[in-house]
């Protein structure tokens, strides 16, 4: 009796907790990942919202610094905010109206999201606003016009051409002013070093229109700087490099003076003294500060946290995905068990009793269950062709030697004479005894796969020839005509055909084969043995070879009884005989048959039979062709 199978090693037991723990990471796995795909979108979606805004942010104060009020604005506010979906609100410090893209009178957010003022931005609402704080696209009176800007473009087109003969690659860029600048793909003016032959400073020389800001510039300077100290010229003058940073520039008699002392504390203070006075100068080029209002909350960035409520959901959903997930599991576990246990039950049985299991699917246990019962089938049947084959070769020794026995007694005893008769009776019985041994040693070394074939290029039209000469006595004798197709052909129309020896093909030469001979001649010998047996007086036997694709075909076929269709799947089994009468003289010993698919399958082929009762059979043997 089977031992019990331990809880912990049951497939029940092991496919449970298998889906449960699968379910258990399931379920955390995606409660993890909805959070962190619901936190990052969040971020994501906030992030675009913060670039809007200061999108929105730059683009107006871009208005304000080229225009001196907000009468315009209007238009400006209107496609920005249908471009961003958001509402945008313009009002001065104390909420005055300026521009609303809401139409309805409703209220505005509590309080605004940025102030909009080009002389005070901060440092992300454009480029080159980070020391200043002013916005570089407010120029005033720094404007050139357009004769100054062709005559400033051709002096930079110039210059270009000239660092490029030099080896400095650059671009011409165009600053808010309208003055042209030189910049190389770091951003550089000039690009960083200046060559000696480009140095002329025509380029960098003020026009008219900036000499005269320059000027004024240094007017609203001029009071502030008298209290910073240090040795300054007596014309102090500050111009912006409009490439993203602020720098300061003095001339002297309007050119550049060098060796001027200064401190680092008075340059920072000389600094602070021209960005008021030019703030104090853009002032009436610009519009006045005004507050924005966006229909958005903050822009903080929310942080995602699971309410009390929400934890319980998805608790409770855990909960019912594992409850789901166990009862399911029980389920099919217990299904696929069920059948499992039928099939241990009925392989534990005795083998004599042959037990069959029924099949209640068409899955993979169900599968396993039908071939169970096959196995327990063919299991059935060769244990009843092995008690056959006892019987069988028991019978077949028995008789041979029960002939010798009594004859051998009777001569001992003095009742029979040893003549010449009584010794050729015996020598037949042996040789019969010795065929049945010599056929079973055959199977024997077929089956341990032992048996030796001493291959040779063999001609299908002489094996053939052999066989038919070999058998020829025999067949005269039971008045049976053997010949081959070839010998057919030529006695009824005296050509030579192409069928059979010649092969299908239509070649000249006949097949060959890499065979045993003898052995190929014993394994034909037996066909037309058993074929003589059972072919009656005045009955054909032919034998033909051909060469088809890759294989030389034979065939053994005869006019004689025929085999019953029941019985075809049996003809090579041994001990095998239509006869059911276990008579030697016309059933043979049964072994031939089966010594014929030994021999053939040990050359690599095959052999098949087909036949119809009253009208013959024909055996067919496919073996390798030689070429």
């Amino acid at each position: 009796m089977a031992r019990p199978i331990p809880l912990r090693k049951r497939l029940l037991v092991r496919l449970l907790i298998t889906s449960v723990l699968i379910a258990i990471c399931s379920v955390a796995a995606t409660a993890w990942l909805a959070v962190e795909t619901t936190t990052r979108a969040i971020q994501e979606e906030q992030g675009q919202v913060l670039t809007e805004d200061m999108d929105i942010l730059r683009q107006l104060s871009g208005y304000a610094a080229t225009h001196r009020d907000w009468s315009g604005v209007g238009k400006t506010v209107r496609a920005l905010s249908d471009r961003t979906g958001r509402r945008i609100a313009l009002t001065a410090p104390d909420r005055t109206p300026i521009a609303d893209s809401e139409t309805r009178n409703t209220a505005l957010p509590p309080r605004a999201a940025a102030a909009v003022d080009p002389l005070h931005t901060d440092t992300f609402t454009e480029p080159g606003a980070q020391r200043t704080g002013i916005d570089p696209r407010a120029v005033g009176p720094f404007r050139l016009p357009r004769a100054e800007r062709e005559r400033v473009r051709l002096l930079a087109e110039k210059r270009r051409a000239c660092f490029s003969n030099n080896g400095v690659q650059t671009r011409i860029t165009q600053m808010p002013s309208g003055r042209s600048v030189l910049t190389d793909e770091d951003g550089t003016v000039d690009g960083g070093q200046v060559p000696t032959p480009c140095a002329d400073g025509v380029l960098n020389t003020p026009t008219a229109t900036e000499a005269k800001a320059l000027a004024e510039l240094n007017t609203y300077a001029g009071d502030c700087l008298k209290h910073v100290g240090g040795k300054f010229p007596s014309l102090f003058a500050a111009t912006v490099d409009f490439t993203d940073r602020s720098m300061l520039t003095r001339y002297v008699g309007g050119k550049a003076e060098t060796g001027i002392d200064t401190t680092r504390d008075q340059d920072k203070k000389a600094q602070e003294c021209v960005d008021r006075a030019r703030r104090q100068q853009l002032e009436p080029y610009v519009a006045p500060a005004a507050e924005l209002f966006l229909g958005r909350g903050d822009s903080a960035v929310p942080h995602f946290d699971m309410s009390a409520a929400n934890k319980a959901k998805v608790t409770g959903v855990a909960g019912l995905v594992l409850a789901l997930t166990v009862a399911v599991t029980v389920l099919v576990a217990t299904r696929l068990v069920r059948p499992l246990r039928a099939l241990t039950h009925a392989a534990q049985q005795p083998p004599e009793q042959h037990v069959r299991v029924p099949v209640t699917t068409q899955d993979e246990t169900g599968i396993l269950a039908v071939a169970f019962n096959d196995l327990a089938d063919r299991r059935e049947r060769m244990e009843a062709q092995r008690k056959a084959m006892v019987a069988d070769i028991a019978h077949e020794l028995r008789t041979p030697l029960t002939n010798i026995r009594g004859w051998l007694e009777v001569t001992r005893d003095g009742v029979v004479d040893p003549d010449p008769e009584l010794l050729a009776s015996l020598h037949d019985e042996a040789v019969v005894l010795q065929r049945v041994i010599d056929d079973l040693q055959d199977l024997a070394a077929a089956d341990a796969g032992t048996l030796r074939l001493h291959r040779e290029p063999v001609r299908a039209d002489e094996l053939l020839e052999q066989v038919v000469a070999a058998h020829r006595v025999a067949a005269e004798a039971a008045g049976v005509r053997l010949h081959t197709a070839e010998a057919a052909s030529k006695g009824s129309d005296g050509a030579d055909g192409s069928h059979g020896l010649h092969g299908s093909d239509g070649s000249d030469g006949t097949p060959w084969l890499d065979a045993d001979p003898v052995r190929m001649r014993q394994a034909l010998g037996n066909l037309v043995s058993n074929a003589i047996r059972h072919t009656p007086a005045d009955g054909t036997i032919t034998l033909s070879s051909r060469r088809h694709d890759d294989e030389v075909v034979f065939e053994v076929a005869d006019t004689g009884s025929g085999i019953a269709p029941e019985d075809l799947p049996s003809v090579f089994e041994r001990f095998w005989r239509a006869e059911k009468s276990r008579s030697r003289r016309t059933g043979g010993s049964g072994l031939g048959l089966s010594i014929v698919r030994q021999l053939v399958t040990a050359h690599g082929g095959t052999v098949t039979v087909t036949s119809e009762l009253g009208s013959g059979s024909v055996f067919t043997l496919r073996l390798p062709d030689a070429r």
